[in-house]
């Protein structure tokens, strides 16, 4: 095939002109060709334009087969937030890149979410500063979704919720050509905080913000859906058990918000005109629920009848306990906490709730959805006689309540 295209640029045409190649061209009109790499310059600022993303050039009608014009590297798009992120950006015709760490089996239901090509998966490490440059090289657009909620053998709270964001917030200003960046933090974050997790999601915005002034940084309260880390364990517990432990007493408010809606935001920040840059966003569901009401939520969808333990805080610290003190000190891998972690315990021992004077979902003109309903079906998988076993509501009303 090189050989015939040789022989189409040399042969010269019936007039005696002949073809010129593209690299001929380029040379002629002075055409750069940094796609290529042979043009690579470097911008001067440390986020390429003020105004976010609104001005790139779009194609298509804004389905999945457009072109938005947005390439996203999404660190963390393999998780619970990703998956749903990764499905709005490729709907509208964006490039998503994924980086991950895992099998390559762990991004394969992230690639069928947008037209062919256009979500690419992309191995990488995040201790290594030259993996994270490749696999940020061709974006415009970073949003590092990153965290967890437990440590590991390999990884403690503070390596995963704030080392690897300010490394990537470094690499982000280093390239030069990001347009806009999001850290995606969580509700209740401070260096104040009892929890370990909170405190270090603290010190990463405070890096990213160190770095990238114009970066946007999002708040989510505990996130709710088909894969959350709340109401499946509570279900599964119930399951194996036939109760449920009510740490504190279950008085602790906070504001569960969908992860739908989450999503939303994430992308409603890339769509607008820049005046969400160097914001931080507290992303709260509509109502506040202790834990006792978002536990007879979810009795009332697993169409079971509600029986709890009652368990203080100290007794519940001392039964989370062992395994953080194990997780460094024994040479295999230790289970992942779901009920008893001792971080989550004390997180549980203050309210979470977002700010009066904080900006919220309706400063992007969404509106989040009401946790009873859609939000919570996902747990019909849970009742144990198959989705229309039980009680529903109306059921459970006395006769004598009709007139």
């Amino acid at each position: 095939m090189q050989a015939v295209s040789r022989r189409l640029v040399q042969r010269p045409l019936a007039g005696g002109a002949s073809i010129c190649s593209s690299s001929s061209l380029r040379s002629l009109y002075g055409v750069s060709n940094h796609l290529n790499g042979t043009d690579n310059r470097r911008y001067a600022s440390s986020l390429a334009n003020k105004w976010g993303v609104g001005h790139l050039a779009r194609k298509g009608t804004g389905g999945r087969s457009s072109v938005s014009g947005i390439v996203a590297t999404v660190f963390g798009a393999t998780g619970f937030l990703g998956r749903y992120l990764v499905q709005q950006l490729a709907k509208m015709g964006s490039q998503v890149l994924v980086p991950f760490r895992g099998s390559e089996d762990s991004p394969r239901h992230l690639k069928l979410m947008g037209d062919l090509g256009q979500v690419v998966p992309m191995k990488f490490d995040p201790r290594d500063e030259d993996s994270i440059k490749a696999v940020m090289a061709k974006a415009n657009v970073v949003i590092n979704l990153i965290g967890r909620e437990y440590e590991t053998r390999n990884f403690s709270f503070e390596d995963v919720n704030h080392h690897i964001a300010e490394k990537l917030a470094l690499v982000a200003k280093e390239h030069g050509g990001i347009m806009r960046y999001i850290q995606v933090s969580c509700l209740g974050a401070s260096m104040s905080s009892p929890s370990r997790m909170q405190r270090a999601k603290a010190a990463a915005e405070e890096a990213v913000l160190s770095a990238l002034p114009e970066a946007t940084i999002m708040r989510p309260a505990t996130m709710i859906g088909t894969e959350d880390r709340i109401l499946n364990p509570w279900s599964m517990f119930v399951k194996k058990y036939g109760f449920l432990p009510l740490i504190g007493g279950g008085t602790t408010k906070f504001q569960p918000v969908y992860v739908v809606d989450v999503a939303a935001a994430i992308v409603a920040v890339l769509k607008d005109d820049g005046s969400s840059m160097g914001k931080t966003y507290e992303l709260g569901g509509p109502d506040v629920f202790t834990t006792h009401e978002l536990a007879e939520i979810m009795y009332d969808m697993i169409r079971e009848w509600p029986r709890y333990v009652n368990l203080p805080f100290p007794i519940a610290k001392a039964m989370a306990a062992p395994r953080d003190f194990m997780v460094n000190k024994v040479p295999f891998p230790l289970p992942s906490p779901q009920i008893f972690n001792l971080d989550q315990i004390n997180t549980l021992t203050t309210d979470t709730l977002v700010s009066d004077n904080a900006f919220k979902f309706q400063d992007l003109d969404l509106v989040p959805h009401k946790l009873k309903g859609y939000p919570v079906e996902f747990l019909i998988q849970y009742r144990k006689g198959g989705p229309n076993f039980g009680s529903t509501v109306s059921e459970k009303i006395p006769t004598d309540f009709y007139p």
